[in-house]
């Protein structure tokens, strides 16, 4: 069973976030085989307040 972690930073529409993990998905299948129904795609968004490229936030950025 493939399971797959994205985090992206937050801010993204929810239609473009679940088309990528349709297409995450779909990309697993054709190149592991592995079923449809045993491939676990999840997202985590992260604000951007919460991530720094060394000490400088992405929110500064």
């Amino acid at each position: 069973m493939p399971i797959i972690q994205i985090t992206l930073l937050e801010g993204r529409e929810p239609e473009v976030v679940e088309q990528c993990i349709r297409n995450v998905a779909h990309t697993i299948h054709e190149s592991l085989g592995a079923p449809l129904s045993s491939i676990r795609v999840y997202v985590n968004e992260v604000p951007k307040n919460y991530y720094a490229v060394g000490d400088k936030l992405k929110s500064e950025m």
